[in-house]
């Protein structure tokens, strides 16, 4: 058996308002683990962001989108480029939306025809597909989002299987797939009572949480009015209603997941001071 996996949030903010400001870095997150290096939802900054926590971008086996939104799918080109060395050899995994790979009624195609002929296998995520990277499994989990063809991920791995939401808001049904999980990482845009057609508030947050009984809770992809009112405060209350071990993910952080789930902040030269406000 590994030493475990490392799951490095690169960024935690998301929506148009943090993105444009960087209130907090919209980075994705990084998974590392033996056999495996994947960057998830890389958005803005996800490149430079990477090489200032000292993650080669170049050691990439495969790059996650969840759906056709900028503050998901603006770096993935690039961290293809740097996962295929360049585009000088056909190599890694891309798994990615139906949007963001063939475009839909709404948007193009997030990933260009160029990118994606470069890499290895390219997989096609539509709720309950399944595929391999290293030897952790990977479904795509269903989402209802302003993207239509918005999906998350969970991954089952020799631990235990953790999983991430993507946005979406609470629907009927979305409990199943969030079942029997250590980890938990919910995209929280909004605090508790102001929800917002499409996306997670902490509302959702509480029932998903009450429903699922993971072992560990992550909020991130924070918004805006999720920071002026103060992301520990809301995994505060989610832990007090729902009684899971409950935290407001902080740009930097690493998950090490094992035998046990610890955190601690990462050593890289843009680390965010230990703070919920700005």
């Amino acid at each position: 058996m590994s030493s475990g996996l490392r799951i490095v949030f690169l960024g935690t903010g998301g929506g148009r308002f943090v993105t444009i400001t960087q209130r907090r870095r919209t980075a994705g997150i990084r998974v590392l683990g033996e056999g495996l290096n994947l960057h998830l939802d890389p958005g803005p900054g996800a490149l430079v962001h990477s090489i200032n926590e000292g993650l080669d971008p170049q050691k990439l086996r495969a790059v996650l989108v969840s759906h056709s939104h900028p503050d998901h799918y603006t770096d993935a080109e690039v961290m293809i480029e740097a996962m295929t060395r360049g585009m000088t050899r056909k190599y890694g995994v891309l798994g990615a939306a139906r949007s963001v790979l063939n475009g839909n009624s709404l948007v193009e195609a997030s990933i260009s025809k160029y990118h994606q002929q470069m890499v290895e296998q390219r997989i096609e995520a539509v709720p309950n597909v399944k595929f391999k990277i290293g030897n952790v499994s990977i479904s795509a989990t269903k989402a209802v989002h302003t993207d239509p063809d918005a999906v998350g991920f969970r991954f089952q791995t020799e631990f235990g299987d953790f999983a991430y939401t993507s946005d979406s808001e609470y629907f009927e049904g979305i409990v199943e797939y969030y079942q029997d999980l250590r980890l938990l990482i919910l995209c929280v845009m909004r605090p508790a009572g102001k929800p917002w057609k499409g996306h997670m508030s902490t509302d959702d947050a509480v029932r998903i949480v009450e429903e699922t009984r993971p072992q560990q809770a992550v909020l991130t992809h924070l918004g805006m009015s999720m920071l002026l009112q103060g992301p520990a405060n809301e995994a505060k209350l989610i832990q007090e209603k729902t009684g899971v071990a409950t935290v407001a993910a902080l740009d930097g952080m690493i998950i090490n997941f094992g035998k046990g789930i610890t955190m601690q902040m990462g050593e890289g030269k843009t680390q965010q001071a230990l703070m919920d406000f700005f």
